[in-house]
């Protein structure tokens, strides 16, 4: 690593994501990744241990979100520099992460090109959401702020009653018993839950009821 390429932190709990990331970034001239954490405890600790140029920054993680994370780095260390990087492409997401102190948000299936264009020009000092994020979110915010969604994403009555359930830890089998279904029809309910909410796991699908406010805090 030379003294002017930009040094980089990812925290990431996907490992094959993290380590994709790694690769790309590595290959391109004048960028280096010099840190991995897995959660957002971890990237707080290696953040402020490491003070890299630019930390990449998921949402999703567990101990810690990346909001959570975000915020707690820049409260020590005003000066840092930190990308979002994400799969959701929800309102509340991007003023959250900006309010939290970061400096770009772009979701995960942005071109290569694009993330390290994104690297270099808030290494620069710029403030970059990818623009079709910041399209909705500027338009959200003339209007007073974000959006108040569609609060049901039109579940029913029982699907919402397995979200709670599902949010507090049961598996299917106790979701089963405590409802007096079958286990197969929890997995049905399940799998339509994690479309509507557009979910990619259970944890997700919590995260996203608790945040909409379909489930108890």
């Amino acid at each position: 690593m030379s003294d002017h390429d930009i040094s980089i932190l990812l925290v990431e709990d996907q490992t094959l994501m993290r380590q994709g990331l790694r690769t790309i970034l590595n290959l391109e001239a004048g960028l280096r990744v010099v840190g991995e954490a897995s959660d957002g405890e971890a990237g707080v600790g290696e953040a402020l241990r490491l003070r890299p140029d630019v930390i990449l920054m998921d949402v999703q993680m567990p101990k810690m979100n990346g909001v959570d994370a975000t915020r707690a780095i820049v409260s020590t260390w005003p000066e840092a520099k930190v990308i979002v990087l994400t799969t959701f492409n929800f309102d509340d997401y991007v003023f959250q992460s900006v309010r939290a102190g970061a400096m770009g948000y772009l979701l995960k299936d942005a071109p290569a090109e694009t993330l390290i264009q994104t690297i270099r020009r808030v290494h620069a000092g710029e403030v970059f959401i990818q623009p079709e994020v910041a399209s909705r979110a500027l338009r959200e915010l003339a209007a007073g702020g974000p959006r108040a969604e569609p609060q049901s994403f039109d579940l029913s009555e029982r699907e919402r009653e397995v979200l709670v359930l599902l949010a507090q830890g049961l598996s299917n089998r106790e979701i089963a018993a405590r409802l007096f279904i079958t286990e197969g029809t929890v997995k049905n309910h399940v799998s339509n839950i994690l479309a509507k909410l557009q979910a990619e796991n259970r944890t997700q699908a919590a995260e996203i009821a608790r945040r909409r406010g379909l489930t108890p805090p």
